[in-house]
This record gives structure tokens, C-alpha cells and sequence, in this order.
């Protein structure tokens, strides 16, 4: 529910401005995207199976439920890791330059992004890496399980954690340093504080945001990880279910955060919010007044 209601926000505040988006701002939108597409195709039936206390479905949806994890899953990510790019070249290249970073460049970035996250998604139904059911017997995702001792599978993991986790995690770090060590230098060449202009302060500010959304995303992430590592060169039973159980339902939680943290850092966010707050308090205003009790049209429509 905080999931689809904040990204739904998100996406409702992004279409309202569109016009006046900035290139950057369009991997937020593709980020919403990406977490309401895993709220909306994945959470309904894991919910329905955890009350079933079984899988619902068979193979068929459980290759279904998996390869939409890993879809947007892997966009998520390499969508954060452009968003660290594309920072630090704004924050260390001169004006005129971080103006080349056009609209129709992020367009093109954000379609690579969706068909390098397919590309990987589909692997495993050509035969190179495999789905299956998660330990605790309510989730699918890559059968970590069957790869300590298939050289296919294992080939495909490695690959995936440096290709789809491990390089993006490391550029992302590398990126958000060297814009820090760049905010350092700029704050030490100013020493009155009065003196920052708003344009530095603005963009100190979009860059912890940035910073907090993706240390959200690695720190939900990074438990799974390291559970589903786990399982690759130890047999799944050495884990308790409820071992593997928590570090996936923290991995999932991670696409509730980010309208908190937009809300938060984000005036325009929070103006735009509050204007859809009084569209729909007027609504019920206008739905629940006195005049309704004269008014036929209106008290059918209020009840």
C-alpha cells in the first residue's frame, strides 16, 4: 500500500510538471516506475501465497513472479547507478556541460536500462541460470540452491553479482565520493557560510537525497544478498526458513522509501503533495455539504 500510494504521488506530482522536468528528474520517474511495477505484479500473489501458507499457482507463475523480481530488480539498480553518474558529472563538470546532458539522452539511457534488466531477465528461460521457489516455500526468484554444483548456474551467478550488483554498487560509491570530496573543497574555498550560494546549498541537497535513496536500496538489498550467496556453496537447510524469510521481505520493502525521502529533501515534492491533498479535500468538501440535502443531483452523488 505505501508503495503504490507514495510512487503513485510521485508520478502523479512528475506528470502535473512536465514541462518543466529537469533531464535528471526522469530517472526518478523511471525509479517509480520500476517500484510500482514490482508492487503491483509481484506483491498481490506473495501476499495470497503467505495466507495460503503455500505457494499459489505452479511453475508457471512461479517463473512468472521471479522473472519480474529480477526485471525490476536489476532496472532499479542500474537506474540508481545512472542517477550517481549523471550527479557527479553535473557536480564537477562546468555549466555549460552538464547542459549536454539533454532529455533525449536520459530517454535513450532509460530504454538501455529496461532492455539490459530484459536481457537478464530472460537468460534464465534460454537455459543459462534457473528460477525456482524460495526456501520458504511463498516466493520465487533464481534457484540459488542449484548452483553449488552446476557449472552453468554458477556461471551465470557470478556473472550476475558482478555485472547486475557488484559494478553498479562500486560506482555508485565511487561517484557519490568524489562528489562529496568535490563539496568539501567547494565549502572549504568558501569560508563564510552566509556566502554559499543557493545553487551550491540546492545542489548539496539533491545530492544526500540521492545518497539516501540509493544507501535505502543497497542496505534492503545487501541481506538477500548475502542469504542468497550463502546458499550457493551451503545446502539451503543449513538456514533457518525464517533466516531466509526476513533479509526478502526487507529487499522488497525497499520500494517504499523513496517518496519518504522526496518528501522530505524535496519542496517542490511536498508543494505538489499538498495541492493534491486540498484537490481531494475539496472533492469530499464539495461532496458533503449542506446543499445536498436541496440538492438531488448532489446527494446521490454524496451518497
Amino acid at each position: 500500500i505505501l508503495t503504490i500510494l507514495g510512487n503513485s504521488a510521485v508520478l502523479a506530482t512528475a506528470v502535473k510538471r512536465s514541462s518543466l522536468l529537469k533531464s535528471p528528474e526522469l530517472l526518478t520517474v523511471n525509479l517509480a516506475i520500476a517500484d510500482i511495477g514490482m508492487a503491483i505484479s509481484m506483491y498481490p500473489l506473495a501476499i495470497a501465497s503467505a495466507w495460503n501458507h503455500a505457494w499459489l499457482g505452479g511453475d508457471a507463475s512461479c517463473i512468472y513472479y521471479a522473472l519480474m523480481g529480477f526485471l525490476f530488480g536489476v532496472c532499479s539498480m542500474m537506474t540508481l547507478c545512472a542517477m550517481a553518474v549523471i550527479r557527479f558529472l553535473v557536480t564537477n563538470s562546468s555549466k555549460s556541460n552538464s547542459n549536454k546532458i539533454t532529455k533525449n539522452t536520459v530517454r535513450v539511457l532509460i530504454t538501455f536500462i529496461w532492455l539490459y534488466s530484459l536481457l537478464w531477465a530472460i537468460l534464465p528461460l534460454v537455459g543459462w541460470g534457473y528460477y525456482g521457489p524460495e526456501p520458504f516455500g511463498i516466493s520465487c526468484t533464481i534457484a540459488w540452491s542449484k548452483f553449488h554444483n552446476s557449472s552453468n548456474g554458477f556461471s551465470f551467478i557470478l556473472s550476475m553479482f558482478l555485472l547486475c550488483t557488484v559494478l553498479p554498487a562500486l560506482t555508485i560509491v565511487a561517484c557519490y565520493l568524489g562528489i562529496a570530496w568535490k563539496v568539501h573543497k567547494a565549502y572549504q574555498e568558501i569560508q563564510n557560510i552566509d556566502r554559499i550560494p543557493n545553487a551550491a546549498k540546492l545542489e548539496k541537497k539533491l545530492t544526500l537525497m540521492a545518497v539516501l535513496i540509493s544507501v535505502g536500496f543497497l542496505s534492503s538489498w545487501t541481506p538477500y544478498a548475502a542469504a542468497s550467496f550463502w546458499s550457493i556453496f551451503n545446502s539451503s537447510d543449513s538456514l533457518q526458513p525464517i533466516v531466509t524469510l526476513l533479509p526478502c521481505l526487507f529487499a522488497k520493502s525497499s520500494t517504499a522509501y523513496n517518496p519518504f525521502i522526496y518528501y522530505i529533501f524535496s519542496k517542490t515534492f511536498r508543494r505538489e503533495i499538498k495541492q493534491l491533498q486540498c484537490c481531494c479535500g475539496w472533492q469530499v468538501h464539495f461532496f458533503s455539504t449542506n446543499n445536498s440535502a436541496e440538492n438531488p443531483v448532489s446527494m446521490m452523488w454524496s451518497g
